[in-house]
């Protein structure tokens, strides 16, 4: 969507109405807000509230779970330099929100001396981007890599494709495989702040062939240099964001099979099953599985809160307050909430059979444009052993995630090339989808 309206010129599509919806049940959708006004404290996203996103920097790294130096190790010497609690010491100047939301977990940064200022117009970094552009590239200058936030929202990039694809740069650049006559000049060895800064901006401005290679993602960026293609962290062409597999497996296999690559926002991640087991008996799941296993029923997890994930997007509302895991809402909520807004007489099944709907769409048009299994991957980089902390050692492997890719298929009701099968767009009332089906 992105790169259409770049090719097109078009910053953003505004539209401003002029009459309020009706509500169906303005007293029942009053309680629900009430609700949870009340019970953010009481909740797990306190903790958004204090310090958002950027408050699980640290605990990420304690796990093992923090990307470093272009996934080469799973835990950061700068880490907590780049926490959200550093940052509300430091640079934070307040917290932002969302409409009238209780939360208000979006932070606001100001730097007004030094080398990297930032204006508050541009919020803040969130955990993804103190991750590919700290931790991924082995930058821990907190002011830096909030200048380098900036610059991607000036410019209208992508934080995470953007800090991915320069730490896959620097990672070159400690192989061997460019050098500064390459980069025009910039010194890419990890840890570098300055020149993450200039990268940025010379990508933003498309100033340089190295740049403008840059600027098309990692994996593009290979085929354009002719090298560096087995330490692209990337499927279908998206870069990971900052949730490894080593130490969530099931989101290995998300990454995967995902109709748009990789994205850590359209399931519960792993740790929810083993930490909110009444909220995913209500997904009817009732057998909790530990992050580091990929079994049967941590597959039947990731596409049955797929299903949620894709049914609350369609609805539009905030995944950090609404789901099946820390969120403020449980799912039943979520259909209340639906119910008290429209009026509708829907269940939660049925909001999951909606997301289950959009998930087949999407793999309808991949399978329709010509993307199949072949494109369920994960990046061979992660079957080297991580470097440093609780996930030395541990790598993703093949054998596990083909087989868990089989199973997947068979569970969503697709064949083996992972395209919907004729039943399963019957039975969700899509059989006027044509995506070439042998007979």
């Amino acid at each position: 969507m992105g790169t259409v309206m770049a090719a097109k010129n078009l910053r953003a599509v505004a539209v401003r109405g002029h009459e309020r919806p009706e509500i169906a049940d303005p007293e029942g959708l009053k309680a629900l807000a009430q609700w949870g006004a009340e019970h953010v404290d009481k909740s797990d996203v306190a903790g958004l509230s204090l310090f958002g996103t950027a408050g699980i920097v640290t605990s990420q790294d304690r796990v093992g779970g923090l990307p470093t130096r272009n996934w080469s190790s799973g835990t950061f010497e700068g880490a907590e330099a780049l926490g959200g609690k550093r940052m509300a010491e430091t640079i934070r100047k307040e917290r932002d929100t969302c409409y009238a939301c209780a939360v208000r977990c979006k932070p606001v940064v100001e730097v007004s001396e030094g080398a990297f200022p930032v204006d508050a117009r541009y919020g803040g970094p969130e955990y993804e981007t103190l991750s590919t552009m700290g931790s991924y590239c082995g930058v821990s200058d907190l002011e830096a890599v909030a200048r380098a936030n900036q610059l991607c929202n000036m410019y209208g990039m992508d934080t995470i494709s953007c800090g991915a694809t320069i730490a896959w740069a620097m990672d070159c650049f400690e192989e061997g495989l460019l050098t500064e006559e390459d980069t025009e000049g910039l010194d890419l060895h990890f840890g570098n702040a300055e020149a993450l800064v200039t990268l940025v901006e010379r990508i933003g401005r498309r100033e340089g062939r190295f740049a403008r290679a840059l600027g098309q993602g990692s994996e593009r960026a290979a085929d354009i240099l002719e090298m560096g293609h087995d330490l692209v962290v990337a499927v279908k062409g998206r870069e990971f964001p900052a949730h490894m597999p080593q130490v969530k497996r099931g989101i290995g296999l998300l990454y995967a099979v995902n109709p748009g690559g990789a994205d850590h926002t359209s399931y519960e991640h792993d740790t929810s099953y083993l930490g909110y087991p009444e909220r995913m008996a209500q997904l009817g799941m009732h057998d909790p599985q530990p992050p580091e296993v990929l079994n049967a029923e941590k597959v039947r997890f990731v596409l049955y809160t797929q299903y949620l994930v894709h049914s609350i997007d369609s609805v539009s509302l905030c995944k950090f307050v609404y789901g099946g895991g820390f969120q403020l809402y449980d799912p039943h909520q979520y259909a209340q909430v639906v119910r008290a807004a429209t009026g509708w007489d829907v269940t939660l099944w049925e909001l999951m059979k909606v997301g289950e709907r959009q998930l087949n769409m999407l793999r309808a048009f991949n399978a329709r444009e010509g993307v199949g299994s072949e494109a369920d991957t994960v990046p061979s980089k992660l079957l080297k052993p991580l470097q440093g902390g609780a996930s030395d050692g541990v790598a993703v492997t093949a054998e596990e995630m083909t087989e868990a890719k089989a199973l997947y298929y068979q569970m969503a009701g697709w064949d083996a090339q992972g395209r919907p099968t004729r039943a399963k767009l019957a039975e969700l009332g899509l059989s006027w989808i044509d995506i070439g089906h042998r007979a």
